[in-house]
């Protein structure tokens, strides 16, 4: 049941008192007009500072001059009104520690129930006082979805269609991409951004909307918004992984859906440090054109008793509102670290933050993609590792010599150098057990030298900074090897390793 037809069935039923949660004042406003037609109503709109609209007409006759405050005398008002009647309060919730004001609406519940009148109160927070929550019904009134957002779409294609100087030509695909981009914002700002687009863009762009979805994350304070900069082609080897990505690019359209595949749920990729792990799932929102959040978890705890487990439930509704896409938390296991201890430092909080993140993993209806990164495996807790969590547990390993190759070609290019001048695989061979990022160190080092003699690159300078350097295999052999070892049996391969 959608939330119009719920406040219609309340409204019929004769319930007192509702409560809408909503930041969409005129979305709401003309969906409770066409209902107050519908159910022959009259709708009168109060604010603070425009007060009643239109005016209330009494049973006792002509209102009288009230010394009354804003507040109190709209309910006055309400209280003494005529049947069929729908009374909207905007931004009430204030009011309403006042204890004139919560008797008043007692009173109101006990006046209006059975009666052709209906209060409802409108904020875009739920501020509920103990003595009212028997006396009113609460309805979530959600954001747009995916047919509120096409239908203006469509009023802004037709808008425009005549101005030869902008683009609104779109297939399908492309169109359905600009629609699941603009979910999560409110109709105004699905407005606001396709108005944006059209002027900054000349068409309706994707990124314009993504930059609006911005907005939301900075200012909860909680989760930080990444910029699609990195691509697949970035991300040197691991081509089960990649091609395990390609084939759930279009894993969130209505296609899918149609065709009985759930959302993605998410990843866990397990690994060597300095292998890509984080590099990968910044490119797996550029290739899937979907905003990418960070999960900081240290920004979740708070000094306040509560106040961590608000902000992890605050900061899972900021990932949903602007769903579908990405959630990235990087390096899980140091996030959560002593969610196995007694508790006795912390009083058990990491343990309930860590349980509510949990739940959510598991329970998520919403298209968020968690991809989650782990060095340590030792420090993951196996609730985090049961089937039901991740759709699968890719474990990254240090790049073989094919792999080497292609991440040599990768940085070379990146500093605007041609691949093909260096013998890329006496490279490779030279970096055995070297990680990626130790590899674009040795690209990173090996100019300095050439830089300060006044000569290009070379080969000896790449050879020579390989030589120099110690890489993690050898200075954490051993527990490299069990990371190996624990992950043969029960972890999916990055990639299809053909050795050195």
């Amino acid at each position: 049941m959608t939330a119009a037809a719920e406040i219609d069935v309340l409204i019929r039923a004769k319930y007192p008192i509702l409560y809408l949660v909503s930041w969409e004042e005129r979305r709401v406003e003309e969906q409770l007009g066409q209902l107050a037609k519908g159910l022959n109503r009259t709708l009168h709109t109060w604010t603070l500072t425009q007060g009643m609209k239109p005016p209330v007409t009494r049973t006792s006759g002509p209102a009288k001059p009230t010394t009354l405050p804003g507040e109190l005398e709209a309910l006055a008002l309400i209280y003494e009104a005529a049947e069929f009647t729908v009374f909207l309060l905007k931004d009430f919730h204030p009011y309403m520690k006042d204890p004139r004001v919560i008797r008043l609406m007692r009173d109101l519940a006990l006046r209006l129930r059975g009666r052709s009148q209906t209060l409802i109160l409108l904020g875009p927070t739920l501020v509920l006082p103990t003595e009212l929550e028997k006396d009113v019904t609460v309805v979530e009134f959600p954001l747009p979805t995916a047919k509120d957002i096409e239908e203006t779409l469509d009023k802004c294609i037709t808008a425009v269609k005549e101005n030869p100087n902008v683009t609104t030509k779109m297939k399908p695909r492309e169109k359905e991409i600009i629609i699941k981009s603009a979910q999560g914002l409110t109709l105004d700002e699905v407005e606001s951004v396709f108005a944006r687009s059209l002027v900054e863009k000349k068409k309706f762009d994707v990124e314009v909307v993504l930059e609006e979805k911005k907005q939301i994350v900075r200012k909860s304070g909680l989760l930080e918004y990444y910029p699609t900069q990195n691509k697949m082609t970035d991300v040197g080897g691991m081509e089960l992984l990649k091609d395990w990505l390609e084939k759930r690019t279009d894993a969130f359209t209505d296609k899918a859906k149609k065709f009985g595949i759930p959302a993605p749920k998410g990843i866990l990729l397990l690994g060597v440090q300095g292998c890509g792990k984080s590099l990968l799932a910044k490119a797996v929102a550029a290739e899937w054109a979907l905003p990418m959040l960070k999960l900081d978890v240290g920004r979740i705890f708070g000094s306040l008793v509560g106040q961590s487990e608000e902000n992890i439930r605050k900061a899972i509704r900021v990932a949903e509102s602007v769903a579908p896409c990405i959630l990235w938390a990087d390096e899980l296991e140091k996030g959560f670290a002593g969610v196995g201890g007694s508790g006795v430092s912390d009083s058990g909080t990491t343990a309930r933050v860590f349980a509510t993140f949990l739940t959510w993993m598991q329970e998520k209806t919403k298209p968020v993609f968690l991809v989650a990164t782990a060095n340590d495996v030792s420090a993951l807790p196996p609730e985090m590792l049961r089937k039901g969590r991740f759709d699968e547990i890719f474990f990254v390993d240090l790049p073989d010599a094919d792999e080497r190759v292609q991440i040599f070609e990768i940085h070379l290019k990146k500093r605007g150098r041609d691949p093909k001048a260096y013998e890329l695989q006496a490279l490779a061979a030279a970096t055995k057990g070297y990680s990626g990022a130790e590899i674009e160190q040795i690209v990173v080092g090996a100019l300095y030298p050439a830089f300060d003699a006044g000569r290009e690159l070379s080969q000896d300078d790449l050879l020579g900074e390989a030589r120099a350097v110690v890489p993690l295999s050898v200075m954490m052999r051993e527990e490299i090897d069990e990371l190996r070892h624990w992950a043969a049996q029960r972890t999916r391969p990055a990639s299809d390793r053909k050795g050195d």
